[in-house]
Parts: structure tokens; C-alpha cells; sequence
């Protein structure tokens, strides 16, 4: 496919510093030129307390925010929020309405191929909400699944905490991470019941946080959190079953420094899986076995900045962006199609505490999203 030059990158921040109160403003939106790599201007698309997490529907109509926040309502438990947004010319968002997600933080988001479904884990809430669209693009009803469990870590997993959530490309599986849990939940599509979901369990205080679905559909990959791991699963879109065939550090041999990770990318060849490491300061590269779906670690690439929390591949495969959550930068690297090495271009954007970066084409074609 041609990708014209009128990609856009949207940027999900936090909109207040722990320690200085100063933040961004909301969702950031640029021109993106993948002729070059190079990043336009950034503005401010939308105004939102901590946006950290964006998604757009397939047909870059509409795009919904999480507002990762707790805020106790009458007579009801700490919520977040998602925003709904019809996108217009230049990326430019006009707000549709906004729904409660059903739990504390929501700090991730997914559309549905068909854009009928918009999922959100609720991080402190420890629940995943499926939220219907509206024929407009608004948010509708919801339905709300408290995820079970607990982990062996007493400072990170007394209680359950969904952290991401990601359709099947047939639409028919939900899978959601749960660092607290260590454990993957699987929803079939229009049954939230919690009688009705599955799991399969992760290493006992791995933490599992994020995960990157192989173009192929016979792979998923896990990156955990706390042990600093990508695990390696067949998957079953058809069943929706997922079986693990491998764990493998994140981290090069021997660095014992602090450090946890954020996020995973498989690239649109099937060729190889990325993933961030936050302390390290990291992008780890590995090459994915055709045959098998296992990974052979190529190397670790730092991001030029720190806290690395997510980074996103374009739509053409040649380049990444990250974003350096601590340091407050976009960083582009372009990727060897036949090595899976970045090289850092010395393209850098400031934007104020970056946390998810979004390629999107408005003709409808959707980049590999850093979730």
C-alpha cells in the first residue's frame, strides 16, 4: 500500500508533573512525513486531563481518550473517564460526549475492527469496561468485568490491575493483560459475563502489562512488567485459546540495574517485536522464527532519552517514535527491513510528558499503535 503524505501521529501525555504540577495540555496531534520520518509541529488536539492512552476507529472517523484519573462520584467508586471525539481536517478533535469507564485510571484503550466496541482497562479499578458506539460515534451503554486475582508481589499486586486491552483482527477475542493478576483474560466477543471469560497464568510475579498481536494472527506476545520478560504465545483467533511457548529476557545479559518495562510493537512485516524498557532506557529488538513465532533477541537500542513509556511503528514499516516519558521527547529511529536495527535519524520533537504515540492515515489505514 502507498501511504500518502498525510499521515498523523497523535500523542497521549499526562497533563501534571507529580512534583512541579506542570504538564501538558491534553492529546497532541503532527503531520507526519514517512518519505523522510520527519514530524511537523505538534498542536494541541484536544484539551483532557492525562489522555495517556488514544485510540482511533478503523476508518479514522472518531477517536476515544481515556482520562486516567480516580474521581469518586455520588454514591458510586473512584472512576476515570473516556472521551469521544469525531476527527476532522488536520487531526483537528471535536468532542462527542464523555462516559464514566467503570473503575479507577483507565489507562489503556482499544476500538473494535467493526468500531461498534470500545474496550478500557481500569488500572486501579482492576476491571475492563465494553463500551457500545453509538452510530454517531458517541460512547453508549457499558458493561463492567472486576478482573479476580492477586499476585506474589505485595507492593505491585495485592489486588488485580487490568493494564491493556486488544481486539482479535476477527473481532472475536478480547485479551486483556492484568499485572496484578499475572494473568491474561480472554473475552468472546458480546459475552462479558465473568462466567464467560478465560485466562491462562504468566510466571508468578511477572506482572504482564501490555501485548502485540503478530500480523499473521497465530501469535501473541506478552511483555511482563516486573520481570522485565516477553512471553511468547500461539493464539487461536478462531478459539480464542492462547499457549505459551516462551519467556525471554527484555534486558541484555548480565545488566542488573533497575529497571521495568512498558511497552511491545510487532512490526507490520511479522518480521520482528519490539519492546521498551523503563530504567534501562531501552528499545529491545527481536527477530521473530517464521515457522515457530519464537523469538531470537537481535539487541538493545537506547531511546536517547529516559523512561521510555511507548513507542509506535508508521504504517510503512520504516520507522519508530518514541517517547521518552521523563525527558519529554519524540525520538524517530529508522528500521532496517532486513536487520529489525534502529538508527536514531536525530529527529527529536518536545512534547510534555509523552505517553502513547498513535500513527494514523485519515484515508482509513491505521499504523501500528504503541499501546
Amino acid at each position: 500500500m502507498t501511504i500518502a503524505n498525510d499521515v498523523l501521529v497523535y500523542i497521549g501525555t499526562y497533563t501534571e508533573h507529580p512534583a512541579t504540577g506542570e504538564g501538558s495540555k491534553g492529546v497532541y496531534v503532527a503531520r507526519f512525513d514517512p518519505a523522510t520520518g520527519t514530524l511537523g509541529p505538534l498542536t494541541v488536539a484536544a484539551t483532557l486531563e492525562n489522555p495517556s492512552f488514544v485510540a482511533v476507529s478503523r476508518d479514522a472517523k472518531f477517536m476515544y481518550a481515556v482520562s486516567e484519573v480516580g474521581v469518586r462520584e455520588t454514591g458510586g467508586e473512584p472512576t476515570g473517564f473516556v472521551h469521544a471525539y469525531s476527527v476532522g481536517a488536520e487531526g483537528a478533535l471535536t468532542s462527542l460526549n464523555r462516559v464514566a469507564s467503570g473503575g479507577a485510571d483507565p489507562c489503556h484503550i482499544s476500538v473494535s475492527r467493526d468500531g461498534n466496541t470500545v474496550a478500557v482497562a481500569n488500572y486501579s479499578g482492576g476491571s475492563v469496561a465494553l463500551i457500545r458506539r453509538n452510530a454517531d460515534g458517541s460512547l453508549g451503554k457499558s458493561e463492567i468485568d472486576p478482573h479476580p486475582g492477586h499476585g506474589p508481589r505485595a507492593d505491585r499486586q495485592k489486588t488485580a490491575h487490568a493494564h491493556s486491552v486488544d481486539f482479535s483482527s476477527n473481532d472475536r477475542t478480547l485479551l486483556s493483560c492484568d499485572l496484578g493478576a499475572d494473568r491474561v483474560f480472554l473475552y468472546h466477543m458480546g459475552r462479558m459475563p465473568a462466567d464467560m471469560r478465560t485466562s491462562v497464568a504468566l510466571e508468578p510475579g511477572s506482572g504482564p502489562r501490555h501485548l502485540a498481536l503478530h500480523p499473521s494472527g497465530r501469535y501473541a506476545y506478552v511483555i511482563n512488567e516486573l520481570s522485565n520478560t516477553v512471553a511468547a504465545f500461539a493464539f487461536n483467533a478462531s478459539a480464542g485459546t492462547l499457549r505459551q511457548m516462551q519467556t525471554i529476557s527484555t534486558l541484555p545479559f548480565g545488566h542488573t540495574g533497575p529497571s521495568n518495562t512498558a511497552e511491545i510493537v510487532a512490526h507490520p512485516s511479522g518480521r520482528f517485536v519490539y519492546g521498551s524498557n523503563r530504567g534501562h532506557d531501552s528499545i529491545v529488538g527481536y527477530a521473530v522464527n517464521a515457522k515457530s513465532g519464537r523469538l531470537t533477541h537481535l539487541g538493545n537500542t537506547p531511546t536517547g532519552g529516559k523512561t521510555p513509556r511507548s513507542f509506535a511503528i508508521d504504517p510503512t514499516g520504516r520507522w519508530l517514535i518514541a517517547a521518552n516519558q521523563a525527558t519529554d521527547s519524540l525520538i524517530t529511529f529508522a528500521v532496517d527491513h532486513r536487520s529489525g536495527a534502529l538508527t536514531p535519524t536525530g529527529a527529536s520533537v518536545t512534547v510534555p510528558r509523552p505517553v502513547c504515540v498513535l500513527f494514523v492515515s485519515p484515508a482509513g489505514s491505521v499504523g501500528t499503535p504503541g499501546r
